[in-house]
């Protein structure tokens, strides 16, 4: 089962499909969850941590395509999990997905995707998927699953013509906690599980816009008390909890919608000189406040292969140095707009966005990548330690 752009007629056997906005139908064979579910196709190069994707909140509203042919065979467990059930609405995989081979799976990945509501597409030839995002741009579609192979294209194709996709919109509110809570959370290790974390200071005060969960756990294995709040826990409110820096998470959407409430409260940071940290969507909302400007990209970054460019002053000898990181993103911070008071610290190799930015004169910085990997590379750790090392 291929991908087609010409013909509707549903192969035999086919219980699931992904509708795209212009018409374009893909067939293959669905597992998961049954129903249907709208959001923007990508692509995601990693070669491990399916689990971890599927549930990182940045990816709300999207449906992810794995270059990767083998997903799902090591089955799934609760202890990788980054968030509460939250993430990626969908899947295209090429390989239909077989019985487990791990002694830490806990349940088959089908029948995990089925109770975290995640509806899933084999047999898909994600090779001419993935080229289609990679020159066409990522596209708006619906992905749907029913057992017995029963769809409404004319339905599905309305709905994704309809959905007015990803810019402009703010996901933050969906993906938010709903109150404050005390993370105590530390590193996992084979047989011991996630350890305990007992400091008392420095206090970092975690702003959630949709935060994985080992963001946390790298800011307590760096030695940081870890407070969690909402995304729109006012600036008053979150000095109330005498912070020594204040961490901006990652999360989903358009970082300019988010800003509409998130940015006076980072700009009022910036001016009262707290110590600031921001990844992904909290690194976009730092850049605009500091004066720069975002913009949606063309197909985005996913995958945990990425290689990112020390750049700028601050570096010293290592200056130039090459980290491969794990990146998730589809907006980032033209680097054409940052102000004078702003330095590039980080660029990308594979196409030169920014990937990261330090405001001059404050203990305030970010990056567009995942330092936190879960999954990928763990060359970035040192950002955390910078951060807590700001704190005193």
């Amino acid at each position: 089962m291929a991908l087609s752009a010409s013909s509707h007629a549903q192969p035999k056997g086919a219980t699931g499909v992904l509708v795209l906005g212009d018409g374009t139908v893909i067939w293959g064979k669905g597992f998961g969850a049954s129903g249907h579910a709208v959001g923007e196709v990508c692509f995601n190069t990693a070669m491990t941590g399916y689990q971890e994707v599927m549930t990182d909140p940045s990816y709300d509203s999207q449906i992810v395509t794995f270059t990767f042919p083998h997903i799902g065979n090591v089955g799934a467990n609760e202890e990788d999990h980054e968030s509460r059930g939250l993430g990626a609405v969908g899947l295209v995989v090429r390989q239909e997905i077989t019985p487990h081979s791990s002694f830490r799976a806990q349940n088959e990945f089908v029948e995990w995707c089925v109770t975290h509501g995640k509806i899933g597409l084999s047999g898909v030839d994600t090779r001419a998927l993935t080229r289609r995002i990679r020159m066409s741009g990522a596209p708006n579609a619906v992905i749907a699953h029913n057992p017995h192979g029963e769809f409404d294209l004319k339905a599905l194709k309305k709905q994704a013509e309809e959905w007015g996709g990803l810019e402009g919109l703010d996901l933050v509110p969906g993906v938010t906690r709903d109150g404050q809570e005390n993370w105590t959370g530390g590193h996992w290790q084979l047989g011991f599980g996630y350890g305990e974390g007992n400091a008392d200071k420095p206090h970092v005060v975690a702003i959630d816009y949709g935060a994985k969960d080992n963001i946390f756990r790298n800011l307590v294995k760096a030695g940081a008390k870890v407070t969690v709040v909402p995304a729109k826990t006012s600036f008053d409110e979150i000095m109330a909890l005498e912070p020594d820096g204040v961490f901006l998470s990652n999360g989903p959407g358009d970082p300019a919608a988010t800003g509409q409430y998130a940015v006076p409260s980072i700009i009022r940071m910036i001016e009262a000189d707290i110590p600031l940290f921001g990844i992904c969507l909290g690194h976009q909302m730092l850049g605009i406040a500091a004066g720069a400007k975002t913009a949606k990209m063309f197909q985005g970054h996913r995958g945990a292969n990425h290689p990112v460019q020390r750049v700028g002053s601050e570096w010293g000898e290592s200056e130039g140095l090459v980290e491969i990181t794990s990146m998730n993103h589809g907006f980032a911070i033209d680097g054409e707009t940052l102000p004078d008071n702003v330095e590039q610290t980080h660029v990308s190799l594979f196409d030169g966005t920014n990937c990261g930015i330090s405001i001059k004169g404050k203990k305030a910085f970010g990056v567009q990548y995942h330092p936190e990997a879960s999954p990928g590379p763990q060359d970035s750790f040192y950002l955390f330690e910078k951060f807590v090392g700001m704190l005193g």
